[in-house]
């Protein structure tokens, strides 16, 4: 093991908080990024969603109009 003990581990050399500062860093921006992007997904299914019905809405009265006419 390159380390004597998990303080020397924690510590890394003097540089630990450095390390360990860049990791949380890292960690949160990822986190950030998959929330964002299961954010904007859900959005963006919902518009989806909208855009069917109202194209659906649009088909069912052009069909409406042509029927009586």
């Amino acid at each position: 093991m390159a380390f004597e003990s998990w303080h020397d581990f924690i510590a890394m050399g003097g540089y630990g908080f450095y390390v360990w500062l860049s990791f949380a860093g890292t960690f949160f921006a990822l986190a950030g990024l998959m929330i964002h992007t299961m954010l904007v997904r859900k959005n963006l299914r919902k518009l989806c969603a909208q855009e069917a019905a109202r194209q659906q809405r649009l088909a069912r009265r052009k069909q409406q109009r042509s029927s009586k006419a």
